[in-house]
């Protein structure tokens, strides 16, 4: 009888900390040993010349989301953790939004009804709050948190969505009581409001002024300010999708005064710039995302948020619209004006290769800060570790076993979401995940899925490591 279901047998295993080659043996979906010679297995997985990897965790993921009036999102829950599983993710953490007048309870349960059966990989949900009556924070937000949604986000910018400083720190106050962790999306509302009025008066109403009206010093503005109100209630924040140097100080300041406030970046300010949102026509609607891309000088700053630790994770913000249809970034209303182009670019399948190939084949970041960009960091902070996020006894047998000598140009039809086109689109890659095993069963292998749909599974969290 095999002592083990699975062995990966020969690999060169890095987890945050530490790099050396073992076998792994893998049994009911746990890893139950590291070690050499460890005996028979069902199966054995040569990783000769491989690096085997922690499965990578996506804790900014946007699936099936409402998005306005006759808009549709490309992914529903199949599609994009089949792609997630593609580019060498495990697990996944999407948003469920509380829509206006709808209780949160109910949202919650709408969501987890469309993941029911759909996911290749295991998911989570973060929460939005964008009506924080006093059901919500009295009694539907502290029972939600005991149940396992310990993080949720808050939005200073969006029509329906957008809070108030008042309506933030009555947030943050219940995330003080309960241990819970705040995500923000730090624009600020008035400005864009104002610039987009005038860009539109005067006639600017291409995709690339879409730029123009979320400028630098919006998101700078706005993440003091959520600083400072997160300092004021005394809770830790996560600052999502930073795109600048600007926002990225604040950030630094304040973590050198000691305050739990952390960073995350994504693909889009590492390889994106404004100019390409000035495409022909409607073309430069497909990098249209909140907050824009910028310059080559923000992506170096982002480089450099990555590389000292200012940024704690790196994440997608997958948030997928097609092109060409009538109810994604060519919808009707976005003929008219960028004010009316779906706000997202789709990226979760894309996002473990391009920081692979852009950072650790680029010799900007060392393997080990890639695994804490990607895995680690996104356990510790979301409350999965040490279930999720390494390869060590007793954890999950989430791993991703990547091929470092692939050369290749990446395609939309490499990522197989539910999207029409990748922003990416014509990058060269070097390095890409061949094995992704999800609780120690291949989910991917060799750009193809292998296992059931519905092998994913719904994860309850615990209180973040730095709560």
């Amino acid at each position: 009888m095999s002592t083990f279901d699975t062995i990966i047998r020969g690999g060169r295993i890095s987890t945050a900390s530490d790099t050396f080659h073992c076998d792994i043996g893998i049994r009911h979906g746990r890893i139950a040993a590291l070690g050499e010679d460890l005996g028979e297995a069902e199966r054995v997985i040569d990783a000769q010349g491989k690096w085997v990897l922690p499965g990578g965790i996506d804790s900014h993921v946007h699936i099936s989301q409402p998005s306005g009036e006759g808009i549709r999102m490309a992914d529903d829950f199949e599609s994009a953790t089949r792609s997630a599983a593609l580019g060498g993710n495990t697990t996944v953490l999407p948003f469920c939004l509380q829509e206006s007048g709808v209780p949160l309870r109910q949202s919650v349960q709408a969501y987890h009804a469309m993941a029911e059966g759909a996911c290749y990989t295991d998911i989570s949900f973060h929460l939005i709050i964008s009506d924080p009556t006093e059901q919500v924070l009295g009694q539907e937000l502290p029972a939600l948190v005991g149940d396992g949604y310990t993080s949720f986000k808050v939005f200073m910018t969006y029509e329906g969505l957008a809070l108030s400083d008042l309506e933030l720190l009555k947030v943050m106050a219940v995330a003080r009581e309960t241990r819970a962790l705040v995500m923000v999306h730090a624009e600020n509302y008035d400005v864009i409001r104002f610039l987009t009025e005038q860009l539109e008066q005067a006639g600017r109403t291409a995709p690339r002024f879409h730029a123009s009206s979320r400028p630098v010093i919006a998101e700078r503005e706005a993440t003091y300010r959520a600083i400072s109100l997160a300092e004021l209630s005394d809770v830790p924040l996560m600052v999502v999708h930073v795109s600048n140097r600007e926002a990225m100080e604040e950030i630094r300041r304040a973590q050198q005064k000691g305050l739990k406030i952390f960073g995350e970046t994504c693909p889009q300010y590492l390889t994106l710039t404004e100019q390409d949102l000035d495409g022909l026509n409607m073309e430069g609607a497909k990098y249209v995302c909140s907050p824009p891309p910028r310059d080559a000088a923000s992506q170096e700053a982002c480089w450099e948020g990555l590389q000292q630790g200012v940024f704690s994770v790196f994440s997608s913000d997958h948030c997928p619209f097609r092109y060409d249809d009538p109810q994604g970034k060519l919808a009707p209303k976005g003929r008219t004006s960028f004010r009316w182009v779906p706000n997202g670019i789709p990226g979760v399948g894309a996002r473990l290769p391009i920081l692979f190939s852009e950072g650790v084949i680029a010799g900007r970041i060392d393997i080990n800060r890639f695994v804490a960009l990607t895995a680690t960091n996104h356990a510790r902070t979301y409350g999965l570790y040490p279930r999720k996020g390494t390869i060590a006894v007793g954890a999950d047998a989430d791993i991703a076993i990547w091929d470092p000598q692939i050369e290749q140009v990446l395609t939309h039809a490499m990522l197989d979401d539910g999207s029409d086109y990748t922003p990416y689109e014509g990058m060269k890659i070097t390095g890409w995940p061949v094995i992704t095993l999800v609780r120690g069963e291949i989910v991917a292998r060799n750009g193809r899925i292998e296992a059931r749909k519905g092998h994913g599974t719904y994860l309850k969290r615990e209180i973040s490591q730095f709560a």
